[in-house]
């Protein structure tokens, strides 16, 4: 699959990013509205660009980085309007924490514009030791570019996960 680059945000967010994301025919259920269980896949759709831009990234030989392997511990969404029909919506994402081995992301799905929010919520994740598949601390690197997407009020905490 080729990825067909979008137009930038059309507005600035005061913390983290904001990225548009495709949405296309077969998210849909039979109401032609985004089927809920697709929402997931576009963060992923929309999370994944910002770390490949920054060197972290799959490619025929694996992760380029050991902080790619990690799992999602918790989701949680709200729908406020569905989506209806294919075309561009955008999604501001951000890291409320960024902690010793997990990380809780926030997010909303907005319209082309700006002005309508469809969905928002959160989702937490593990960094996983490929071996043991126990929590693990992420490098460096992992910090360096985690620390744009942090909530202005929100720091690098120590959080500890079992």
């Amino acid at each position: 699959m080729t990825h067909t680059a979008l137009a930038p945000a059309p507005f600035e967010v005061d913390y983290g990013h904001v990225e548009p994301i495709a949405v296309y025919f077969d998210d849909h259920d039979p109401m032609g509205i985004v089927h809920n269980a697709r929402y997931p896949v576009l963060l992923e759709r929309a999370i994944t660009p910002y770390w490949t831009a920054r060197g972290h990234y799959f490619d025929h030989n694996g992760p380029s980085t050991p902080d790619l392997f990690h799992a999602v511990r918790e989701f949680s969404i709200t729908y406020h309007r569905p989506i209806r029909g294919a075309g561009e919506v955008l999604v501001h994402f951000w890291l409320d924490t960024f902690g010793e081995t997990s990380a809780r992301y926030g997010f909303r799905f907005l319209s082309s514009d700006g002005r309508t929010c469809y969905a928002e919520g959160h989702r937490a994740i593990v960094r996983l030791d490929q071996v043991t598949l126990r929590p693990t601390p992420w490098t460096e690197a992992a910090r360096e570019v985690a620390l744009p997407l942090l909530k202005p009020e929100r720091s690098l905490e120590p959080e500890e996960v079992a």
